[in-house]
C-alpha cells in the first residue's frame, strides 16, 4: 500500500524563481521549460503564472504545446524535441510554434514542407552530451540549409550541457569551447545555459 502524497504548488515561488534566473542571466532572454506537465506542477497553471514573465516556453512535444494553447497561452512556445513526423511541421506553422532541429530527417522534413510563413528554428549541436544534435562539423552546412529555405524565418544555435551542476568537472568548459569553435563564424544568436549553468557558470 502506497502512502498518500500531496504537492502544494506555489505559483508566486515559480514566478520568483524565473525572476531570479532572469536577474542572473542579465541581458538575455529566458525560456521557461514546462515539459512533462510542468514537471508535475501542472503545465497550464505554471504557464499562466509565468505568461508575460518568460520570454518563451519550452515543451517536449506538440501535444504539450497544444495543451498550453488550449489553456489560452499565446506566448512563444518551442518544441524542444522538434518534429516527430512531417505533419508536425504544418502544425507548428498553424500554432505559431518554434522548432528545434537536431537531425537530418527533421531538417529534410522542414525544407520540404509548404508553409504559410517562416518558422523560428533552433539548430542543436551535440557538444558533448551525446543525446541529440548535429556533430560540430555538420553545424555549418545545417545552418546554411535552414537559411536557404523559405520555411525558415530565423535560426538560433543551441547546445545542452551534460554536467553543468558539477563545478569540479571540466566538461562544461570543454563543451562551451567546442561549441564556440564550431559556431563562432555563424551569425546567429546562441542559447547554451540550462538552469544549472545560469547558476554555476555565469
Amino acid at each position: 500500500m502506497t502512502r498518500p502524497a500531496r504537492a502544494r504548488i506555489d505559483l508566486d515561488a515559480a514566478r520568483d524563481n524565473l525572476r531570479c534566473a532572469k536577474r542572473l542571466a542579465t541581458g538575455t532572454r529566458v525560456l521557461a521549460v514546462i515539459k512533462a506537465d510542468g514537471y508535475g506542477h501542472g503545465a497550464g497553471a505554471i504557464g499562466k503564472a509565468l505568461a508575460g514573465e518568460a520570454d518563451a516556453f519550452g515543451v517536449a512535444c506538440s501535444e504539450e504545446a497544444l495543451e498550453l494553447r488550449e489553456s489560452g497561452i499565446l506566448d512563444p512556445i518551442l518544441l524542444m524535441e522538434g518534429a516527430f513526423h512531417p505533419d508536425e511541421i504544418a502544425l507548428a506553422d498553424r500554432e505559431r510554434l518554434a522548432l528545434v532541429v537536431h537531425n537530418r530527417q527533421q531538417l529534410d522534413w522542414l525544407t520540404a514542407a509548404r508553409l504559410e510563413r517562416g518558422l523560428e528554428c533552433w539548430l542543436k549541436m551535440d557538444s558533448g552530451m551525446h543525446r541529440v544534435g548535429f556533430a560540430p562539423e555538420e553545424i555549418g552546412s545545417a545552418y546554411r540549409a535552414l537559411m536557404d529555405s523559405p520555411n525558415v524565418a530565423s535560426v538560433i544555435l543551441m547546445t545542452h550541457f551534460a554536467r553543468a551542476d558539477e563545478l569540479d568537472q571540466p566538461t562544461t568548459g570543454r563543451q562551451l569551447a567546442l561549441f564556440d569553435r564550431a559556431a563562432g563564424e555563424i551569425p546567429a544568436p546562441q542559447s547554451t545555459a540550462n538552469s544549472a549553468a545560469i547558476l554555476a557558470w555565469p
